[in-house]
């Protein structure tokens, strides 16, 4: 099996993604421009370090899967881990002749430090172990996921995330994504309407809040959630700035 990860200016987080996945066959890095240690610390630790301009996430991993050794992959983001449990489960799903062609894997999200059970974060999952002769990345700007020509399960470990480490970060990615969004919006046909400037940021923060529980982590889930909101509306601001 080979291990993919994608990066772009990782330092803080990539190291320990990576020795989560020391035991695989082949661990390789694409990255794209970093200009802090991220190339350096992984090359100690991944089999390849890969280099290649950034035009959308799909883009990026559909470049990188041929340049893989193996058929089976596993993709990882840089703020992500593997755990001892999903290693052994994934372990056991290679060894099994009557594998399925690809594994939907849970995540365990994590925001300031501390595990998020509610506001929609406790069903995240994507779709990351598959047979790469059997499975692409749809070509959209955002929220990427694998085409998979085949039968698909589903793993019961989790796979441990932790998207913002703080603000900083947060905003570093929404800048990115906002415009990617807006972008996926204008190619779709899609207009920032009045009605979805007011009306899809709200409803994004009520139905995460209330309807999915995001009350329930207190200060964390009040914060979560209107982030989660604001990214909704920026989206559409920026749509509507591409329209005038």
């Amino acid at each position: 099996m080979s291990v993919l990860v994608t990066t772009k200016n990782e330092d803080l987080s990539i190291r320990a993604c990576l020795e989560s996945a020391r035991w695989a066959e082949e661990i390789v890095v694409v990255d794209s421009g970093s200009t802090d240690r991220t190339v350096e610390i992984a090359r100690a630790v991944a089999n390849r370090v890969l280099h290649h301009e950034y035009g959308s996430p799909s883009a990026q991993k559909n470049w990188a899967l041929p340049q893989l050794a193996h058929r089976w992959v596993l993709i990882l983001d840089a703020d992500e881990r593997v755990s001892p449990a999903l290693r052994a489960e994934i372990e056991s799903v290679l060894a099994d002749p009557r594998r399925k062609d690809g594994y939907w894997i849970h995540r365990e999200n994590h925001f300031y430090g501390r595990r998020i059970r509610s506001a929609g974060w406790q069903r995240d999952r994507v779709l990351r172990l598959f047979d790469r002769a059997k499975g692409a990345y749809r070509p959209v700007l955002v929220h990427e996921e694998i085409e998979l020509r085949g039968d698909a399960g589903t793993l019961k470990a989790r796979l441990f995330h932790e998207p913002y480490r703080d603000l900083d970060r947060y905003f570093e990615k929404w800048n990115r994504y906002s415009r990617w969004s807006a972008e996926e919006l204008q190619r779709r046909g899609v207009r920032a309407s009045g009605a979805r400037l007011l009306g899809k940021p709200l409803l994004r923060f009520l139905r995460m809040y209330l309807l999915e529980g995001g009350f329930r982590e207190g200060r964390r889930g009040i914060v979560l959630c209107w982030l989660a909101a604001f990214s909704v509306f920026t989206k559409y601001a920026r749509r509507w700035e591409a329209e005038i």
